[in-house]
């Protein structure tokens, strides 16, 4: 192969990731993206830890900005969880609620038809409730490690997404979550994300000093929600939809930082 033809075809792989990530970014977020850019969407669920890294990241680097500023912590906490469903478009928060409101018709024939209306109900509001009630007040009294605890907690949430896109059918026809399910197909997707999100971990740990507890937990604790969640919905449902897949997220993100939470004050002298 001649050494121009080989850099084309390096140049042209490397611009077909950043069309991935740019994708990625442009339907997991309201960031903004460069309108030249050509987006690539096949795929870019197994990007969706890395989006969620990322995403965790930012939150982080602001909270430390409103820690700075001297903010009180549980007004923070509340500013972080709330910027999180404006960075997300509440993409993952409209998921849980429409399958809260789905899981309550006693009928499971008629529990895909009550996701699909657009009018919330009373369980889809008490979902989304709990979801920001936990989330909030295990952030707020969570002391330290706050960026890499967020940074884990998104990233395990998507990965978790993952783990219902690859291992369980989609219910639906079409649908927002149709391309995720007709371009993954291998558990192969799964590696990149638990590779990242474990090294986090041991960065926890490398850091940590007497909050090793919490290292450990957003390894162990990370993959075990993000694995069970996916499968209690499946067990409800039988299977998932773009709903489920976004309701997957909320409640591994809420469920772990309440753990790493506990785990956190457990280890603190």
């Amino acid at each position: 192969m001649a050494k121009g033809q080989f850099l084309w075809l390096n140049l042209r792989f490397w611009r077909r990731q950043r069309n991935a990530i740019a994708a990625a970014i442009a339907f997991y977020t309201c960031l903004p993206i460069p309108v030249t850019w050509t987006l690539e969407f096949e795929g870019i669920a197994k990007l969706a830890p890395f989006v969620g890294i990322f995403l965790g990241g930012l939150l982080g680097l602001v909270d430390w900005g409103f820690g700075a500023l001297g903010m009180p912590v549980l007004t923070r906490s509340a500013l972080i969880v709330g910027l999180a469903i404006a960075l997300t478009g509440g993409l993952h928060l409209d998921g849980a609620i429409d399958t809260a409101d789905g899981l309550a018709v006693p009928d499971p024939q008629k529990r895909l038809a009550a996701m699909q209306d657009s009018l919330v109900g009373a369980f889809g509001t008490m979902a989304a409730v709990m979801v920001l009630l936990l989330k909030t007040v295990a952030l707020s009294e969570l002391v330290g490690d706050r960026a890499l605890v967020l940074m884990a907690v998104a990233g395990w949430g998507r990965w978790g997404q993952v783990v219902a896109i690859v291992r369980y059918p989609y219910l639906k026809a079409s649908g927002k979550g149709a391309i995720h399910k007709a371009s993954i197909e291998s558990a192969v997707a799964l590696i990149p994300g638990a590779i990242a999100l474990l090294g986090l971990s041991l960065l926890q740990l490398w850091l940590g000093g007497d909050r090793w507890l919490v290292g450990v937990g957003m390894a162990f604790g990370g993959s075990a929600i993000a694995i069970l969640t996916p499968a209690w919905f499946n067990r409800q449902l039988g299977g998932h939809t773009g709903d489920t897949y976004g309701a997957v997220v909320e409640w591994t993100e809420a469920l772990l930082l309440c753990l790493l939470t506990a785990l956190a004050a457990a280890s603190s002298p």
